[in-house]
């Protein structure tokens, strides 16, 4: 895999590894064949977020053992899959955006503007 870019240009960084979050599962927003939620924004979890994401049927909060997922909580980050992003965007409750560490195919989704206003 072709090391990927963050939306500032430079490497992307790792977004969480505890819990280990990415389509990979390797702590980072890569993206690639298969992603078809497109899980590319690193984003800082808040409470208004994680209630909205669980009222449209993407339950983020409650642990689910069989998956050895722990349950996110509120300043936890996590790729969200940039529909859900723009989505929460634009409901005016996205979730603060860790720009280093989110990859640039957002940008197919939001402009680089409506990132940074929502930028950690």
């Amino acid at each position: 895999m072709t090391e990927a870019s963050n939306v500032l240009g430079g490497k992307l960084e790792t977004c969480c590894t505890s819990p280990t979050t990415g389509f990979y599962r390797d702590g980072k927003c890569n993206t690639g064949a298969g992603d078809f939620g497109a899980h590319v924004v690193c984003a800082k979890m808040t409470a208004e977020f994680l209630e909205f994401t669980k009222a449209r049927g993407n339950d983020l909060s409650t642990p689910v053992l069989a998956f050895n997922f722990p349950g996110l909580k509120p300043g936890d980050c996590w790729c969200l899959c940039a529909s859900r992003w723009k989505e929460a965007l634009d409901a005016g409750v996205a979730p603060p955006v860790v720009l280093a560490a989110t990859h640039p195919s957002i940008l197919e989704y939001v402009s680089f503007d409506e990132l940074k206003q929502h930028a950690v």
